[in-house]
């Protein structure tokens, strides 16, 4: 089922510092949903085809883009607000930032107390822990009281590590 671009009707625009093109996983998070569910939707509303590629509608439309654009981080990206009215059809409505700041403030607190049935640790969940929301997650974290902080490169330190350590020529130096 094919539908037009939304028009100017409706929710503002999103602020100009968030990026308007965004990968299948950055696009669900924003309402909530794994990239596989995002693609499901963006399928039913006839923007992706069966092999899961954009289709010629969402091409035209400005949907959809293929290749490396600016800004880009992989082959497809999705357009923030050209696609918002199939999550919407969909039920969907994006998630408030201080809902997931508090969201991810919570698993990464509870990641860092450690359970033998949990498979991830605090460190690589951080990692996927979207760059714009360092800052306010780390607030969120010591507002709640966990020691636990996300480094601003991405990768999260122990939070009983007070300096970094390298292995060099079989030796664990501080750096």
């Amino acid at each position: 089922m094919l539908h037009s671009v939304p028009s100017g009707k409706g929710p503002p625009a999103a602020p100009i510092s968030e990026p308007q093109w965004l990968s299948l996983t950055d696009l669900g998070r924003i309402y909530g949903i794994s990239a596989v569910h995002c693609g499901r939707l963006l399928s039913e509303a006839g923007l992706r085809d069966s092999s899961g590629q954009p289709s010629r509608h969402a091409l035209r439309c400005g949907c959809a883009i293929r290749g490396h654009q600016p800004h880009a981080h992989g082959p497809t990206q999705w357009h923030r607000q050209h696609c918002r009215a199939a999550f919407e059809r969909a039920g969907l409505q994006p998630i408030q930032r201080t809902t997931l700041v508090q969201q991810w403030a919570q698993l990464l607190s509870a990641l860092t107390e450690g359970s033998p049935s949990i498979s991830t640790s605090a460190d690589q969940m951080a990692e996927d822990l979207p760059s714009e929301l360092v800052d306010p997650v780390n607030a969120e974290l010591r507002d709640i009281g966990c020691s636990f902080q996300v480094s601003n490169r991405g990768h999260a330190p122990h939070p009983h590590q007070s300096k970094r350590r390298r292995v060099e020529r079989g030796n664990i130096r501080p750096l």
